[in-house]
């Protein structure tokens, strides 16, 4: 007389087990650089309107982004108030090439994303370099 199985064998059980840890292992470091990129995105998105002041500044000044280089010709030329404080980095804006640089706290990796703005004929272009260890793309999103 034969007995219907219930449950699962053991292999069954170890396949499946292996299965979720091979997902889990793929996930989980994706996972952790979209969170980072995330955040990395607040830190870029959070610089906007400075780097439009500085537009607006150096077409003022007929294109010369050293007179718009420091925050209080900013003031003066547009009424920019202050740099911006995101979450997770600090802000500071480059004497005589108008650069503005991100800097990330531990949190997203130390890197150091330095936005630099170049004229060319009526528009500011604006191109991005990242530096520090480990600082790519899957991080920063530049």
């Amino acid at each position: 007389m034969n007995t219907a199985q219930k449950g699962f064998t053991l292999i069954e059980l170890m396949i499946v087990i292996a299965i979720i840890g091979i997902l889990a292992a793929i996930a989980i470091p994706q996972y952790q650089n979209y969170v980072t990129r995330a955040k990395w995105a607040e830190n870029n998105t959070s610089i906007a309107p400075l780097k439009l002041a500085i537009a607006e500044c150096a077409q003022d000044k007929q294109g010369a982004l050293g007179s718009c280089d420091t925050l209080a010709e900013l003031t003066a030329a547009t009424g920019y108030p202050s740099l911006p404080n995101p979450t997770n980095g600090t802000v500071t804006l480059t004497e005589s090439t108008a650069a503005v640089v991100v800097t990330g706290t531990a949190e997203v990796g130390s890197c150091v994303v330095t936005w630099t703005p170049t004229v060319n004929d009526n528009a500011i272009d604006w191109s991005a370099a990242t530096s520090g260890t480990d600082c790519t793309k899957a991080q920063t999103g530049v």
